[in-house]
């Protein structure tokens, strides 16, 4: 798994907890939580299919 898959998945991971706490205090702030927990979730998708669509091509030789 590529370096920045792995910051943007823990971006989720931490923002997720950041939207449960929100929520159970009470607050609104949450929802822009959750948002960046998709944000950040779509971008560790796409960074993780780039890299194993790249393994598959091989390596480039020019």
């Amino acid at each position: 798994m590529p370096r920045i898959a792995l910051y943007t998945l823990v971006v989720c991971v931490l923002s997720v907890a950041a939207a449960v706490v929100s929520f159970v205090q009470g607050s609104w702030l949450g929802i822009v939580w959750v948002l960046l927990a998709g944000l950040s979730s779509n971008m560790t998708w796409y960074y993780v299919k780039r890299a194993r669509a790249a393994a598959q091509d091989g390596p480039v030789t020019g």
